[in-house]
C-alpha cells in the first residue's frame, strides 16, 4: 500500500485509477468497478485526507494543485506510467489537472468541479459543509434517517438523482466518512482559490467531460454548458443522473470512462516495455 494513499486494486489490464469527490471514499466506485474490472487493473482511491488516507504532510494546504501532486507520487509509488484517470467533482477537476500536465493518458471527469461562478462555489461549500457540521448529538439519528429508502431520497437528493438506488450500507458510509474525514473543512475552504482555465493546456490527452442532468450541487444546466464552451475538441456527454451518478447509472458511467480510454494513442514502445512496480 502507498504510503499516502489507500486505495482498493483489482482487475487485469491497462491502468485505470478512480478518484472521489470531496468528502466521500473509494467505495462509491463500486458498481462500476465491477462493469470495468474485466478490462482494466482498477486502482480505486481515497484522496488523502478522506476515507481511510491520512491527510496530506502538515503545512500542505489541501488545494487541487496539492492533490495532484499527491497523485503524481502515487503514480510513481506504484509504477503508474500515465494510467487513465476517471474523477468525480473534485476528482474530476484533479483528473483535469493531471491531464494539463500530462501526467495520464485520458481524463473521464464526472461533474468536475471548477466551473461554478463565485456564486455557485459558496452554494457548493455551504451545501457540504452543512453535511460536515452535523451536531453529534443528531447523528444517530441522521443515520437511522439514511437507513430507509424514504430517508435517503431526503438526505441526498442534491448528490445522487436516485438516492434510493443506493445501499442502506452505503449511504451510512458516506455520512461517517463525511463526518469524520480530517481534509473535509479546510479543502471546501480551499476550493475558493480553484476556478478550471487555459483549456487548451488539455488537448493532447483526451478528455470527456459527462454531467448528470439531475445534478443538484454543480447544477448542469449552469456549468456544463461551460464546460462545452471552454473545451469544445472535448467529447461531452450528459448523463440521466445526479452529482454522484455511480449508483444512479453504472452501466452508462463505465461506458464513458471505456471510450475514452480507447480513444487514447497507445504507450510508445519504450514506455510500454518499461516494468510495472
Amino acid at each position: 500500500m502507498s504510503n499516502s494513499v489507500n486505495y482498493h486494486r483489482e482487475g487485469e489490464g491497462q491502468p485505470l485509477v478512480l478518484l472521489h469527490g470531496v468528502g466521500h471514499h473509494w467505495q462509491a466506485w463500486r458498481p462500476v468497478i465491477e462493469l470495468l474490472k474485466g478490462e482494466f487493473d482498477v486502482i480505486a482511491c481515497d484522496s488523502p485526507g478522506f476515507g481511510a488516507s491520512p491527510p496530506l504532510p502538515s503545512g500542505i494546504e489541501p488545494t487541487i494543485p496539492s492533490y495532484v501532486d499527491a497523485f503524481e507520487w502515487f503514480f510513481a509509488e506504484l509504477g503508474l506510467e500515465r494510467p487513465h484517470v476517471a474523477g468525480n467533482s473534485m476528482g474530476g477537476a484533479i483528473a483535469l489537472e493531471l491531464a494539463r500536465r500530462r501526467s495520464i493518458r485520458s481524463a473521464s471527469a464526472f461533474s468536475p468541479a471548477g466551473f461554478w461562478t463565485r456564486g455557485e462555489l459558496r452554494f457548493c461549500q455551504l451545501s457540504l459543509g452543512a453535511l460536515a457540521d452535523t451536531p453529534v448529538s443528531l447523528r444517530p439519528s441522521v443515520e437511522a434517517l439514511a437507513r430507509t429508502r424514504a430517508g435517503r431520497v431526503a438526505l441526498f437528493a442534491q448528490n445522487f438523482g436516485y438516492p434510493a438506488r443506493m445501499p442502506a450500507e452505503e449511504a451510512v458510509a458516506t455520512l461517517h466518512d463525511a463526518w469524520a474525514a480530517p481534509a473535509m473543512k479546510a479543502t471546501l475552504a480551499a476550493f475558493s482559490r480553484y476556478r478550471f482555465d487555459s483549456p487548451e493546456q488539455l488537448r493532447s490527452t483526451p478528455v470527456t467531460i459527462a454531467w448528470g442532468v439531475r445534478d443538484k450541487l454543480l447544477p448542469y444546466r449552469l456549468q456544463a454548458p461551460r464546460a462545452r464552451a471552454m473545451m469544445p475538441w472535448a467529447r461531452h456527454v450528459s448523463l440521466g443522473a445526479g452529482h454522484v451518478p455511480f449508483y444512479d447509472d453504472p452501466l452508462a458511467v463505465a461506458e464513458v470512462i471505456r471510450s475514452c480510454a480507447r480513444s487514447a494513442a497507445p504507450l510508445n514502445r519504450r514506455s510500454a516495455a518499461t516494468p510495472k512496480a
